[in-house]
């Protein structure tokens, strides 16, 4: 054998010798992406008080217009709207996304009266989500302003999941689930960050307990990417957005409300739930709400 063709084949063999001792997901991380992602389409939410309209049939109607698919309406008193919001979303393409609070008391209160009226109006407002086909109720632990509340420790950690537990699995006999927030730190303490609600959510054990992330309340995170993709399909069951500075609509803060890093997690995981709008605007809502939806669309094209 000549010596050329002796080294050319000892190249060969070594590389191929590396190539099979190497991890797969080392070489899958070198590989050009797929489009995976390419066919999930953005489903806008809005909340009760987003669009414009003086009533809630207006409201829908203004929705309708823009291709809105889904209605975020807040929880207080939702037992007693049940036939309300189903009459009026009968025949539209709209559905019930998520359900915004609304419950009374709070998860980690000390106070057993406190913690009882969270359980009763918790309990109410799920039955109630079941009831409109809602993907769930938004709930928050605890507020920074919410005292007496259980300390931050271990302990307080595992009574939550045990609590959590309970609330999930009565959530899947209604046909719905409870959604952690985490909030940034200047409202809430004790859940900032997407990575640590779907934790905690793997810890509930129960799948009617899932989370959320918020583009505002995400400056607590270094990535919008990396928070999306640390819930996954299995935990992440909603998104809210606004601007990123003033929590207006998005694009009132100008090119600080870019979310194509964010989207692109979305995409690229096939998130099917929705993405809904949670801000005020400082404009006419008839300019500033349309402006939104296009800046949305448009970027989750880039995405």
């Amino acid at each position: 054998m000549k010596r050329r063709d002796f080294i050319q084949r000892s190249v060969m063999g070594v590389a191929a010798v590396t190539v099979a001792g190497t991890p797969a997901g080392i070489l899958s991380a070198c590989s050009p992406k797929t489009e995976s992602g390419k066919g999930t389409a953005l489903k806008i939410s809005f909340q009760e008080g987003t669009a414009p309209g003086s009533s809630l049939n207006e409201k829908l109607d203004y929705m309708e217009n823009l291709g809105i698919v889904g209605f975020e309406p807040g929880g207080g008193n939702l037992a007693g709207r049940v036939n309300e919001i189903r009459q009026a979303l009968n025949g539209r393409n709209i559905k019930v996304s998520a359900i915004c609070a609304g419950f009374g008391g709070f998860i980690l209160a000390e106070d057993p009266k406190v913690k009882a009226e969270f359980d009763t109006t918790m309990r109410d407002i799920i039955a109630a989500a079941g009831e409109l086909g809602s993907t769930g109720v938004i709930m928050v632990p605890a507020f920074n302003g919410q005292k007496p509340c259980r300390p931050h420790t271990l302990e307080t950690r595992d009574y939550l999941t045990e609590q959590l537990h309970e609330l999930g699995e009565y959530a899947l006999k209604c046909g719905t689930t409870v959604i952690l927030e985490p909030l940034n730190r200047k409202e809430a303490f004790y859940l900032r960050q997407v990575a640590d609600a779907a934790a905690i959510c793997r810890d509930a054990k129960s799948a009617g307990v899932k989370c959320m992330g918020d583009f505002w309340h995400m400056q607590e995170e270094t990535s919008d990417y990396a928070a999306f993709m640390s819930a996954g399909t299995e935990y992440l069951q909603h998104v809210h957005i606004a601007s990123r500075g003033r929590r207006l609509m998005p694009g009132e803060d100008g090119e600080a409300d870019n979310y194509v890093d964010g989207m692109r997690a979305l995409k690229e995981m096939g998130y099917d739930k929705y993405v809904s709008f949670e801000c005020g605007t400082q404009g006419d809502r008839a300019m500033t709400v349309p402006a939104a939806v296009a800046l949305l669309r448009g970027q989750w094209e880039q995405a």
